[in-house]
């Protein structure tokens, strides 16, 4: 089991969406949060004074699955993601020791789904 965490730009989430669903990944977690990472920000001018902006808005995905679908996840986000611009984001992958399913008490890849 894997816990797939990706941080996308938020104009490209409802394609990234569509990859996954197409990959029949249908669970998942979705978050607005703000970051940077090589964009290091912009700067936005507000009546004539600048100011830098360096958290960036991203949709970040958790998503965890059995071991048969990490690839396929991974390679959905990367497709719906990808503009090849700086800042299309990054995916991180984490092993899961445990998931409990909380209704049926179910444990492991039977309680993911």
């Amino acid at each position: 089991m894997k816990l797939i965490i990706a941080y996308v730009k938020p104009e490209r989430f409802k394609e990234v969406k569509k990859e996954l669903y197409k990959a029949e990944v249908y669970k998942m977690s979705v978050s607005k949060v703000r970051g940077c990472g090589s964009q290091k920000g912009f700067i936005e001018v507000f009546r004539t004074a600048g100011e830098e902006v360096n958290l960036l808005p991203k949709i970040r995905l958790e998503i965890a699955v059995n071991e048969d679908f990490v690839e396929p996840t991974i390679e959905a986000i990367m497709k719906g993601a990808r503009t090849g611009e700086v800042g299309d984001g990054k995916i991180f992958v984490i092993a899961l020791t445990e998931c409990v399913r909380i209704r049926t008490g179910e444990r492991g890849g039977t309680a993911i789904g």
